[in-house]
Formats: structure tokens, C-alpha cells, sequence
């Protein structure tokens, strides 16, 4: 199955060029990282920015957090870039998505820093992150039941998020596609799901015939993560914290000698 949308790196690199700070990295995530994005699905750009040695010192301190959005050179686009420092705390907290974002194969602005931080992220990686699956998956599936009818979008994000951790849990690796995470999952329904998804809102919804079913399979998804979690030779604490202080102290110093 094709991606429904072609990416134009070409034009997303010029608004990741006129970001206002150095950036370590910038990949795409979302729908097209997920692996269903719709023909008029906006671009979700994720990076990490190095703020000048004086505004972290300072008394002015900063923009931690640089977003920007709207249509640019005709393609719709979200960037949300995070100061080095802040996204780094976020790597030692079990948050699955900036590890997602770190090591998406959707590079659109890379850096050897970028390389380094990637080989780092092995030794921020937990059972513990099955928690920030459960708790997304969770949060989709109250959305998914909220509607009527329901929508197929949230429960793709659900079964992608359950297949994700679980793969995490079982492999140490950060796998965001729905299609490859498939591939070993074998679940029959996923490649219609995301044909639904992608033909357009008259066949977006479910009917109340599928509740049921998708509710069995989102259960039973929810109890393969918890016992893969409990199961997994992922170590109980992060040991990465050492070599990211080290990262983060260079940038700054390096940051500055280049002005």
C-alpha cells in the first residue's frame, strides 16, 4: 500500500531553513510517519533548536518552544521545535513520542549532533515507556467511542500506538508505521481500516456493528502490551542521562564559539 500524499522535501526544508534558531534535527511525524496520511493531510514537523549560550544564562530567557503553522509554498505544515535542553529532559521521562520524532526515517533537516542524540535514545528506553502507550491508546479509544458514529481516524491511532509499544516491549526498537508494525502483527483489518481512511469521509465511519469487534481487539491489544511490558528485558531506569548532560554542554559551548 502507497502512501496517499508525496512529500516535497525540497519545500519543507525552506521553512525548516527559516527557523529562528540552529536546529539539531527536523523529521516528519504524524499520519505520514504512521503510515496513513490522507491526500489533504497537513505535514507535522518535530525538531530540536539550540537556544544562544546568552538567553539560557540570561534574564530574558529564551523561546523554549517555537511553533509555527499554516499553509507555506502551498503545502500545509505544523513545525514544533524544542530548546535541546527540554527535549532532552523529555527523553529521560518515558515520553514516546519525542523518541518517535528523534528517530523517524523522515529527515528533513539532520546534523552529526542528530546521529549522536539517535545513538543516545537506546539508552533512554524502558518498560516503563509502555505506560505512555497504554495511556495514548486509552485517550483514542474514549474519542473513538465518543462519536456517532465513529470515526476510523482515532482507531487507527489506537491500534497504531498499542502495536508500537508492543514492538517497543518486545524489540527495543521505536517502530511508528502502522503498515511495517503490521507486517508481524498480522491483524486482518488494518489495510482496510486505512483504505477507509484514505477514500474519504463517506467511508471514514464505522458502523455500530464494528463496536463490538473493534472493542474485543482493542482489549486484547491492551493486555498483549501489559504483558509484553512484564515480560521485557528493557531495563527498569534510563542510564542515557550522562551522555546527553555531555551533548548538551558541547552544543552550548559550540554554539557559542560559532557566533
Amino acid at each position: 500500500m502507497m502512501n496517499a500524499q508525496t512529500i516535497d522535501y525540497d519545500k519543507l526544508r525552506r521553512q525548516v531553513d527559516a527557523h529562528p534558531y540552529p536546529l539539531l534535527f527536523a523529521t516528519i511525524s504524524g499520519a505520514h510517519l504512521y503510515g496513513f496520511p490522507s491526500p489533504d493531510s497537513d505535514f507535522d514537523l518535530r525538531g530540536v533548536h539550540l537556544l544562544p549560550l546568552e538567553q539560557v544564562l540570561g534574564l530574558d530567557p529564551g523561546e523554549e518552544t517555537v511553533e509555527k503553522d499554516g499553509i507555506h509554498d502551498g503545502i500545509e505544515m505544523d513545525l514544533v521545535a524544542h530548546d535541546a535542553k527540554k527535549f532532552f529532559g523529555l527523553m529521560l521521562k518515558k515520553n514516546g513520542y519525542v523518541l518517535e520524532q528523534l528517530l523517524s526515517p523522515l529527515v528533513v533537516h539532520t546534523t552529526p549532533e542528530h546521529e549522536e542524540l539517535k545513538a543516545i535514545a537506546r539508552d533512554c528506553i524502558t518498560r516503563h515507556h509502555s505506560h505512555h502507550y497504554l495511556g495514548f491508546a486509552a485517550t483514542q479509544w474514549k474519542l473513538f467511542r465518543k462519536e456517532d458514529p465513529p470515526r476510523v481516524k482515532p482507531l487507527l491511532y489506537v491500534y497504531r500506538v498499542l502495536l508500537t509499544g508492543i514492538h517497543l516491549m518486545k524489540t527495543g526498537e521505536v517502530e511508528a508505521n502502522l503498515l511495517t508494525l503490521n507486517e508481524t502483527a498480522k491483524l486482518p483489518y488494518i489495510d482496510d481500516l486505512v483504505e477507509r481512511k484514505l477514500s474519504g469521509p463517506e467511508k471514514s465511519r464505522l458502523e455500530a456493528a464494528d463496536l463490538e469487534f473493534h472493542e474485543r481487539e482493542y482489549e486484547q491489544l491492551v493486555a498483549e502490551l501489559e504483558s509484553a511490558a512484564e515480560k521485557s528485558a528493557l531495563p527498569e531506569r534510563a542510564t542515557g542521562k550522562t551522555a546527553l548532560d555531555g551533548l548538551l554542554v558541547r552544543l552550548r559551548l559550540d554554539g557559542r564559539e560559532k557566533e
